[in-house]
């Protein structure tokens, strides 16, 4: 009896247990088909926008196509929504205040060299310039405020320089070794130096030049600061046969002529019975004719830094030339501008707030439009005439255009500037490639100018240039260009 009555009580328990356990056994198999029912979003097809795994997914996959996506989308209209390229940009308010930019005139038919493009060639040889280091000393940094007689800041960017028409032979040789894209190429080959001194001896800026063959005449030039200028028969095809020139020079009313045989000697000296003379400074009309585009933004403001430089130091010249100061900003087709004209002034503090005022901006392909920027640097703003001194500084990162329809020519515009006595020295920022370089040499050297490379770390360590030249100075960029200008004005008097 208490053995059945055990086993009753065992049952009873055994029932009551398994009961419990079953209940929940059987609600274990609804509890993981109502999670994924609840927590799976495409139960949900109307939120996935919002916040399903398909937008996280979305989020996820974006970031490396998105950054491409967006920025050409932002280039671009840069690109197409500017003004025609005819069309010169409104003044901005800060060009307004300090010299009102000049409209861009629109690009005549295209024009091509008329000619051969490149006249003649090359300053009178002097002694090559020896190596010297990089000054870290002395007011060789920009001002700090416009007009304000406060420290100079330093600036970083160092430069090296070359006379292309003093090392003629190299030069000779660079253009014949030249392997990169295709230029508008000029024959210098043969090379005359013409001088032009007064009875005092000293050379005569400002004289009239004229080469003639029979009763054609052939170029016509002022001389530049150190009485010279230059003529490369070679260039022209009405030189062709003729075995003697006839160079007349004039200044003042008193002219002299003289007939040179072909190929005899290089230089051709003329004096004439006249003197220059100053009442005052020396007039000096200093440009700045600077790229803007995008590809400048890494270094604009140092740049910036060191134009302010220069304006300061040669406004305090011993000298005390009679200076003004203006500027060309030029960018692409198809940007917010083509070129933007400051004209000369000479209030040395508003022309330290037009510095500040450019911005780097625009371009997108490597070539700029500097074919018109040329043009309009020396035909828009008021050049002075008679016995001013004209430089020309261009800054700038890449070649011109050379497949534009309807454009200028830099071959063409180079030796207008000569034939105007404006000499242009050519500054070669960083990435500048093969074609940039040797359009840049032809201006300088057609012009009498310098080619400057500003100099960048090498890998190695120090400072180089993948420029294809020789020996050269090395200077502080700032100190180098008012170098250049002080040896301008020095040439007056030597």
């Amino acid at each position: 009896m208490n053995g059945l009555v055990k086993a009753a009580i065992a049952m009873a328990a055994l029932a009551v247990f398994l009961t419990g356990c079953g209940g929940n056994v059987e609600d274990t198999p609804v509890v993981p088909t109502a999670l994924p029912t609840a927590a799976t979003p495409g139960e949900t097809p109307a939120l996935p926008p919002v916040a399903t795994p398909t937008s996280a997914t979305a989020v996820a996959a974006t970031p490396s196509p998105a950054a491409p996506a967006v920025l050409p989308t932002t280039a671009t209209p840069r690109e197409t929504s500017a003004p025609t390229p005819a069309t010169a940009p409104a003044p901005t308010a800060t060009a307004a205040a300090t010299m009102a930019p000049a409209p861009t005139p629109a690009p005549a038919s295209a024009v091509g060299p008329s000619g051969p493009a490149g006249s003649e060639g090359a300053p009178m040889p002097t002694p090559a310039i020896a190596m010297k280091a990089m000054s870290e000393t002395g007011r060789d940094s920009a001002a700090a405020g416009a007009g304000e007689d406060e420290p100079y800041r330093p600036v970083s960017l160092s430069a090296g320089e070359v006379d292309d028409n003093r090392q003629w032979e190299e030069y000779l040789e660079y253009l014949t070794g030249y392997q990169g894209p295709p230029v508008h190429e000029v024959d210098v080959s043969e090379r005359y130096i013409i001088t032009v001194r007064g009875s005092d001896g000293r050379p005569l800026p400002n004289a009239l030049v004229r080469i003639a063959s029979g009763d054609e005449t052939l170029f016509e030039s002022l001389t530049y600061a150190n009485g010279q200028t230059l003529f490369f028969p070679r260039a022209l095809p009405e030189t062709w046969g003729a075995e003697s020139f006839r160079v007349s020079a004039e200044k003042d009313g008193v002219s002299r002529s003289l007939d040179f045989p072909r190929g005899t000697k290089t230089g051709w000296n003329l004096t004439l019975d006249a003197a220059a003379s100053y009442d005052g400074g020396v007039p000096l009309d200093v440009l700045f004719l600077l790229d803007s585009t995008g590809s400048m933004a890494d270094e604009i403001d140092r740049i910036k830094d060191t134009l302010l430089s220069i304006s300061a130091r040669i406004s305090d010249l011993p000298s005390q030339p009679d200076l003004r100061f203006g500027m060309v900003s030029y960018r692409d087709r198809g940007d917010e501008y083509i070129t933007r004209v400051f004209d000369f002034d000479a209030d040395a503090g508003r022309f330290s707030d037009t510095i500040r005022s450019v911005q780097a901006d625009g371009g997108g392909d490597e070539p700029e439009s500097l074919n018109e920027a040329l043009h309009v640097a020396l035909n828009v703003p008021e050049w002075r005439a008679e016995d001013a001194i004209r430089l020309v500084f261009l800054l700038a990162d890449a070649p011109p255009h050379l497949d534009y329809p309807q454009d200028y020519d830099y071959a063409v515009e180079m030796v207008e500037a000569r034939r105007r006595g404006i000499k242009i020295f050519s500054v070669a920022s960083s990435g500048l490639n093969l074609r940039g370089e040797y359009i840049f040499r032809q201006i300088a050297q057609h012009t009498m100018g310098r080619f400057i490379f500003i100099l960048y770390e090498s890998p190695g360590g120090g400072v180089g240039t993948p420029h294809d030249v020789g020996e050269y100075t090395i200077e502080r960029l700032d100190s180098l260009i008012v170098r250049l200008v002080e040896e301008e004005l020095a040439a007056l008097h030597e």
